[in-house]
């Protein structure tokens, strides 16, 4: 095929924010959740409240999320100040994490040294005997995928997800192979990623915008 006859990518102007749910007692607790299905606290209701003002500004199109607590919770408060619908998708859910999750990371390493260091090199591993992370992005990405080829042109999407699922979108929405999406930093809890589209497809806008600023606690989760 030339040049010439090469399939062209059409820039529609499109944003995806992916957007992580606000603080749990597990989070504090540095305590893996996986798909365990644990709610907000207060303060992380509070978190949620403050991100929503900030992402309602940026006037998004759809809103969709993972259908556990803590993330329904997040987006049901942008969905209150927009007037959206929110769909929820199980496909959006955190990482199943098996035997790890209910741990805490030094019962991990205690427990799983040797599995926990290569997963941290960037090996597949199923952790705890769960899903690969790129299990997780074949379910999740598609799934924004599909919500933004909706969007009108220029418009916003945002996807209120779990920080190991939004890492691992990223990744493939950015098709980096999978042994380097360790590389993006953990999300602090209720901040976000904005991808928005060029010539040549997604590429990553901002990282971990929108912090308070407080610590990354239990990024995968």
């Amino acid at each position: 095929m030339s040049e010439l006859d090469s399939p062209v990518t059409v820039n529609r102007g499109r944003k995806i924010v992916l957007w992580r749910h606000g603080q749990t007692a597990w989070n504090l607790e540095r305590r893996f959740q996986g798909s365990t299905d644990i709610e907000l606290t207060e303060e992380g209701l509070g978190q949620a409240r403050r991100a929503a003002r900030l992402l309602a500004a940026m006037n998004p199109d759809a809103i969709i999320a993972s259908d556990l607590k803590r993330t329904a919770a997040t987006a049901a408060e942008l969905a209150a100040l927009t007037g959206l619908d929110v769909t929820h998708d199980e496909a959006l859910r955190e990482t199943y994490a098996g035997t790890w999750q209910g741990l805490t990371h030094e019962e991990i390493i205690a427990r799983f040294g040797d599995q926990y260091a290569a997963w941290k090199r960037g090996e597949p591993v199923r952790r705890g005997g769960g899903e690969l992370e790129t299990e997780v992005a074949d379910r999740a990405a598609p799934v924004v995928e599909r919500a933004a080829d909706k969007l009108p042109d220029g418009g916003t999407l945002v996807v209120a997800s779990h920080g190991g699922t939004i890492r691992t979108t990223i990744g493939r929405l950015l098709g980096l192979e999978p042994g380097t999406w360790e590389a993006l930093g953990g999300l602090t809890n209720c901040c976000w990623s904005v991808l928005g589209e060029g010539a040549r497809g997604w590429r990553l806008m901002e990282h971990n915008a929108g912090t308070l600023p407080e610590p990354v606690l239990g990024d995968d989760d």
